[in-house]
């Protein structure tokens, strides 16, 4: 075997252990030196391979979570489509395996990021339901969207979760499909306000360099073109500014914290996704790749949680930079050429 592949065999050895002792002790009472040795293999070899005990449980519960079984969607309407995602997620809550809640004690210092890929989460769902039944504004009036109404209803599925972990038996499956079924009547007058002040995008030509990542959302291998955003997990929702000018995005997550917030980003997004593919028809204009090199190699020496770089490509070249508070917006709204869907909301 090459070194390459013992590697990958050894990560491979440490997840099942890993998998096994947090099933067995649960993520306050498990250690890194009972893993290595349920493994067999050294706290080096761990330690080579996870930056710590969270990275290890965030791989974990992102792995099980992204496992899921095909099913096209027979939908027809909005409440039945919620109804058939609520329904997905609760029959996840029945499957042998750890729990995806959370607790207080794992991301603790995640917060920030952790609330904006549940953000990013109830956007996904948002524009899905919009992509059903399209939410109306009067003219003149800003776009009206549906991702309040979608944040309500994955706070419910949410906290069904939590619920079902500490008090099993308590949550009645079927009333908490009804209640997101009813979900979808509720009115919250949400719609999408422009940024002010974004940052001016400059006309660039540069070429694209291809990536092999898949998409997030949809699980099949991406293919750019539009808007390209490279943001850190802190200004996640900044791709909104793009969206709602009727552009397609890829979102491209960066971070200064890749071991514990990239098997995060996976964990949240296949909560949502995997209920997706399974209740909604069509695409969504919004793709979420995770690629380690991309950034350097469109020119970002360094990125953060707070980074925010749009680009604009078209015909595998860059076309429009921007960098900043209001990148998406600025990208979005410049006159290269690109191509476009009408405006959602």
């Amino acid at each position: 075997m090459s070194r390459a592949e013992i590697q990958e065999a050894n990560r491979t050895r440490i997840l099942g252990a890993a998998r096994e002792e947090f099933l067995a002790r649960g993520y306050r009472d498990a250690k890194v030196d009972d893993i290595a040795a349920r493994a067999d293999l050294t706290r080096g070899a761990v330690y080579s391979n996870f930056s710590g005990k969270r990275a290890l449980y965030l791989e974990v519960l992102a792995a099980q979570a992204e496992k899921s079984t095909p099913r096209d969607p027979s939908a027809q309407t909005l409440w039945e489509a919620v109804g058939a995602f609520a329904h997905a997620w609760v029959a996840r809550l029945e499957e042998p395996g750890l729990s995806t809640y959370l607790a207080p004690e794992v991301v603790d210092d995640l917060a920030l990021p952790y609330t904006r890929l549940r953000q990013l989460s109830a956007l996904l769902l948002g524009l899905a339901m919009e992509r059903l039944e399209p939410v109306s504004s009067p003219d003149g009036a800003p776009p009206a969207r549906r991702v309040r109404q979608a944040q309500a209803i994955l706070t419910t599925l949410h906290g069904t979760t939590a619920l079902a972990r500490v008090t099993p038996g308590l949550v009645e499956p079927f009333d908490v499909i009804s209640a997101c079924e009813q979900l979808t009547r509720l009115e919250l007058n949400d719609w999408w306000s422009s940024p002010h002040n974004p940052v001016p995008a400059h006309p660039v030509d540069e070429p694209w360099p291809e990536t092999t990542a898949r998409d997030l959302v949809s699980g099949e291998p991406v293919q750019v073109d539009g808007v390209v955003a490279v943001v850190g997990t802190h200004r996640l929702m900044a791709v909104e500014e793009a969206l709602r000018q009727g552009h397609r995005v890829t979102l491209v997550v960066v971070t200064s914290q890749p071991a514990e917030l990239h098997p995060l980003t996976r964990l949240v997004l296949a909560e949502t996704v995997v209920g997706l593919r399974q209740s909604f028809r069509g695409e969504l204009p919004l793709s979420v790749i995770r690629d380690d090199t991309l950034a350097e190699r469109v020119g970002i020496t360094a990125v953060s949680d707070a980074t925010e770089v749009a680009l604009r490509v078209r015909g595998g070249r860059i076309v429009a930079r921007a960098e900043g508070a209001g990148a998406c917006h600025a990208v979005a709204g410049s006159r290269a050429g690109v191509s476009r869907t009408p405006p959602i909301g």
